[in-house]
């Protein structure tokens, strides 16, 4: 009997742990963001850029596209187009924190994308465009304006990568 119930448990669903953690994680990106956002707005008039290194400014301006402003001038659908895509990936990502919430990097990497494409999706609700107000530039060249959520997603992404690479490193 003592070995049946030892098996039994063991044959039993994995353990995962909370969600929340990462929950807690994502919504702090997001406060994050859209207080740096508020900040901003209430600091500089559209287009205005001050300096703080030879290399970085602050400037305040908006994108109605995605990354880049890609598809900016595309007539208006890509507010509510990207909106949709935001809450989608929001949705499917809590799916995978629940799903692999034990797993550290991986579910750092979700969290910090959410974050990120939730804070995003609240400046598109909101004002009907995503505010920008990091300006990294070197001479003539400009990297496009960039803001906190932006940092959240690109960051996640990369942690993404290391945690695939470490995985198929252990693998082989």
């Amino acid at each position: 009997m003592a070995t049946r119930s030892m098996t039994m448990k063991s044959a039993g669903p994995v353990r995962r742990g909370s969600v929340w953690p990462w929950l807690g994680l994502a919504l702090l990106a997001i406060l994050i963001d859209q207080l740096t956002k508020v900040m901003i707005v209430r600091l500089f008039q559209y287009g205005e850029s001050r300096p703080v290194t030879d290399f970085f400014s602050l400037v305040l301006v908006y994108n109605r596209g995605a990354a880049f402003s890609f598809l900016a001038n595309a007539g208006g659908w890509q507010r509510w187009g990207f909106t949709a895509l935001g809450l989608v990936a929001a949705v499917f990502i809590c799916w995978l924190l629940r799903r692999h919430a034990s797993q550290k990097v991986f579910c750092t990497a979700l969290s910090l994308i959410m974050g990120g494409a939730i804070g995003n999706v609240i400046d598109r609700l909101v004002y009907g465009h995503v505010i920008d107000f990091l300006d990294v530039h070197w001479q003539h060249w400009h990297w496009p304006a960039f803001n906190v959520a932006d940092s959240a997603i690109t960051v996640g992404a990369v942690l993404l990568l290391v945690d695939e690479m470490r995985r198929v490193r252990r693998a082989r």
